[in-house]
């Protein structure tokens, strides 16, 4: 997920127009998600994502890497989960409510690592204990105001271990933490 330095992913309105994706970015996010075994969004991520990559690569203006990131997201399973949708398009499984067996099934597959989009999903899979790895790219923007990515309503405490740092040329740093589970 991107976010801002004060913690938000999307300004007040869910504009997003402020990430600093550019080329080097974009080739680094595309060798992390095309051996991944399935995209898992919400509706509003999904339908965000279905306007307009399916056909970028088909744009004389898209960049290489986002040419090249249509593709990925074309090809790729995806699930989607949505209370009010009853189909979609272009290889996506739409699921009315997370179930954490069926997430843990998935997980055990092999086949690749799995992709959440969307931070009111990622609050459910966080509630329910299903995310071992976060991966957040902080843009060097301060926002003030918007969606945060954490509610501040989370009751318990999980600890992270820093497992990779990467600085992008934008000023984009990379933060990628694992979960740390303790034995019961």
């Amino acid at each position: 997920m991107s976010v801002s330095l004060d913690g938000f992913f999307a300004g007040p309105e869910g504009e997003i127009d402020w990430h600093m994706v550019d080329d080097e970015l974009h080739r680094y996010v595309n060798e992390q998600l095309r051996p991944m075994a399935a995209f898992i969004s919400g509706r509003v991520t999904h339908e965000l994502m279905a306007e307009y990559w399916p056909t970028a690569d088909s744009d004389p203006s898209a960049s290489p890497p986002e040419a090249e990131f249509a593709g990925i997201w074309r090809e790729m399973p995806k699930i989607v989960y949505s209370r009010t949708l009853q189909k979609a398009d272009w290889n996506t499984t739409v699921k009315h409510e997370v179930v954490p067996a069926e997430i843990e099934a998935l997980k055990a597959q092999p086949g690749g690592d799995l992709v959440i989009g969307g931070a009111d999903l990622a609050a459910t899979f966080r509630q329910y204990d299903l995310i071992d790895e976060y991966r957040l790219y902080v843009h060097p923007v301060l926002l003030g105001t918007g969606k945060r990515l954490f509610p501040t309503s989370y009751a318990d405490t999980h600890k992270l271990r820093l497992i990779e740092t990467r600085t992008f040329g934008n000023g984009v740093v990379l933060l990628r933490h694992e979960r740390v589970r303790t034995a019961e």
